[in-house]
């Protein structure tokens, strides 16, 4: 492993002008990281990683990187790229053992961040850096996500999430409080009651985009957003069609090989692939078949009914009358995009949204509502984990900034309470009425 790292490290150009970090979203100092490693300081290496993106050990992995620093770099113009992946996923993995850091001083103020995705996990992170009290408030039982629950865990292992949790939130103090809809029992507006000074909103989209077509709620039918949070609850038997070709498609497929599918097709409404060239080589690679300009018409017990597609007069695909075919199969996963869920909006006062029902925001997230701030997918739609990353930065300031101008919270109606003793409570619950 260290051979090849530097390996890879030694083929860096050190441009003048480095294509590879105006390719990365979120401006990772490319040449000066491998610069440090090459000169044996790794862990200088690994401190500049993470100050830059919190979550660089999971971008080593997940990251578009053929279209982002690997597909900028020069090399790559008549050669192989340098793969910086490899080297990012070295130097964070063996940094991240020396982060035992624990809290920042507190500046004696609270924020509350709706979602323990990247966008959410990146705010928490910036502003607990600062000296602020964050909480995390997710649905789910677990930090991480789409990262955790959407992304299999052969392309992104949970021991990878579990580490970050650890050294992010638990050694710099950030609490995460699982379980909790914000919308449903507890509101925006009792964040703020309760003495959070802003709110960050980075809930991901995890209501599922339908087809809307007869045959949807069979048995053997799910949503690709589903059947990654927990592949093994399915029963989809051993012929498997996906709807769809996007980077979430391949994962559904991928996964489903992995559970005992013997055939996975993947339907198309044109002959070009949305999900990125890496993805789609590992999916041919493992067996997974692609049927081309397709429409979906009607999913049945025994199969999906697809029809030739052709592009109408007004620009939309349709299907063409006379070609519809039972393409056989014993389950289907709907995988075509998700959207925002409604309730978290509907409960919260003076919030704008759009018509897609994502939260309307400046440049720097600021909503219609003071105080509350907005990012990645939640505002955006479905983004890659660096770009939230990267707009999280950005509003994890303008929050900062916003916060800074307020004088300090109240923090309790009673300030003069006495406390009473742990054993005075004892003998006051002991005693007979």
């Amino acid at each position: 492993m260290a051979l090849h790292v530097m390996d890879e490290a030694n083929r860096c150009l050190q441009c003048k002008k480095p294509r590879c970090q105006e390719g990365c979203p979120i401006h990772t100092n490319i040449p000066q990281v491998i610069r440090l490693l090459k000169d044996g300081k790794l862990n200088d290496a690994g401190w500049m990683l993470f100050e830059n993106n919190p979550l660089t050990t999971v971008c080593a992995l997940v990251c578009n990187h053929e279209n982002q620093c690997e597909g900028h770099c020069v090399r790559g113009i008549k050669d192989v790229p340098v793969h910086f992946s490899v080297i990012e996923s070295y130097i964070s993995t063996t940094y991240a053992n020396q982060m035992v850091k624990g809290p920042a001083p507190s500046n004696g103020r609270k924020a509350a961040v709706i979602g323990a995705g990247p966008a959410g996990l990146t705010v928490a992170i910036i502003l607990a850096r600062k000296g602020y009290k964050v909480t995390i408030f997710d649905s789910r039982d677990k930090v991480g996500g789409v990262m955790r629950y959407g992304i299999p865990d052969f392309r992104l292992p949970d021991s990878v999430l579990d580490d970050m949790a650890y050294r992010h939130l638990e050694l710099k103090g950030i609490q995460f409080r699982p379980n909790t809809y914000i919308g449903s029992a507890i509101t925006i507006d009792d964040l703020f009651r309760d003495g959070y000074q802003s709110v960050f909103v980075g809930a991901g989209l995890w209501k599922p985009r339908r087809l809307n077509i007869r045959g949807e709620s069979l048995g053997h039918v799910t949503y690709a957003i589903n059947y990654l949070a927990s592949p093994a609850a399915f029963r989809l038997g051993e012929r498997i069609m996906v709807i769809g070709t996007g980077n979430s498609a391949m994962d559904c497929a991928r996964t489903a090989i992995r559970h005992g599918a013997r055939y996975v097709s993947c339907v198309n409404l044109t002959d070009t692939l949305t999900a990125s060239q890496y993805e789609t080589s590992y999916a041919k690679l493992e067996g997974v078949y692609f049927i081309y300009n397709k429409c979906t018409l009607e999913i049945r017990e025994d199969g999906v009914i697809l029809a030739d597609s052709q592009v109408g007069e007004d620009g939309k695909i349709k299907p063409i009358p006379g070609t519809e075919k039972l393409y056989p199969c014993t389950g289907v996963i709907v995988a075509v995009s998700q959207g925002a869920e409604s309730n978290l909006i509907t409960t919260t006062k003076d919030i704008d949204t759009s018509k897609s029902g994502l939260l309307t925001v400046d440049a720097d997230g600021h909503t219609s509502r003071p105080g509350v701030f907005a990012a990645g997918d939640a505002a955006s739609g479905a983004r890659t984990v660096v770009e939230a990353v990267a707009n999280s930065k950005r509003v994890a300031e303008a929050m900062h900034e916003y916060m800074q101008s307020l004088p300090l919270p109240v923090t309790t109606d009673y300030p003069d309470a006495p406390v009473v003793e742990f054993t005075d409570a004892v003998a006051q619950a002991e005693q007979k009425p």
